[in-house]
């Protein structure tokens, strides 16, 4: 299997629907007390590319992508709408959306991450697939033009210099997700999709 670094239809992607997965072991004690624990660290993101079908002609889009991946076995890049910037969709990226670390005078390399906060509780995603050109980096709240390279196949954010320490080094971006095909078949009625009727085309997150 490989990483195929090319998107999925983004016309096909934006009527999909799907999100975040968690996956939670629940153990109901005789009290009626519960204890919950879960297995997985990160979400997976689940999507059914179906609903952004429209026309004959994406239907046939979507095929030549599915054939030229050979179903599940070669992964690609999925734009979520709902989740695909380093701020809110309807904002555009600051170079200080999202904090990546802190410098100490040695460490040259800082991953792009995204962290998701409600209250005092976080959760930090690593983001691996960042759009070339997107990337924009900030050491204390100062732009940095040059010194720096990205890794778009990894997300590894390298300077030329490392960072003082102390000074904190944050970014901005936009970024796809890593995933497949969940399926080897696609089951297409014509019948159906001219009445309406939406085939499954499911897509699920890997890990990279």
């Amino acid at each position: 299997m490989a990483f195929h670094d090319v998107r999925f239809p983004v016309d096909i992607a934006l009527g999909a629907t799907g999100g975040p997965e968690r996956r939670t072991e629940i153990v109901t004690l005789g009290s009626g007390f519960e204890e919950r624990n879960s297995p997985w660290a990160h979400s997976r993101h689940n999507y059914n590319a179906g609903y952004g079908v429209k026309t004959l002609d994406q239907l046939h889009d979507v095929i030549a992508f599915f054939e030229a991946r050979a179903g599940r076995l070669h992964s690609f890049r999925w734009k979520d709408y709902a989740d695909a910037k380093s701020c809110a969709p309807s904002a555009t990226p600051s170079d200080t959306d999202q904090a990546l670390g802190t410098g100490d005078g040695a460490m040259t390399s800082f991953q792009l991450q995204k962290t998701y906060s409600s209250d005092a509780q976080t959760y930090s995603r690593e983001i691996k697939k960042p759009i070339t050109g997107t990337v924009l980096i900030a050491v204390d709240g100062t732009p940095q033009a040059s010194g720096w390279s990205v890794d778009t196949a990894t997300g590894l954010v390298s300077f030329d210099t490392a960072p003082v320490a102390a000074a904190v080094v944050t970014a901005g971006f936009e970024f796809d997700v890593p995933a497949r095909f969940d399926t080897d078949r696609l089951e297409i009625n014509l019948a159906h999709f001219n009445a309406g009727e939406i085939p499954s085309i499911p897509i699920v997150e890997v890990r990279v």
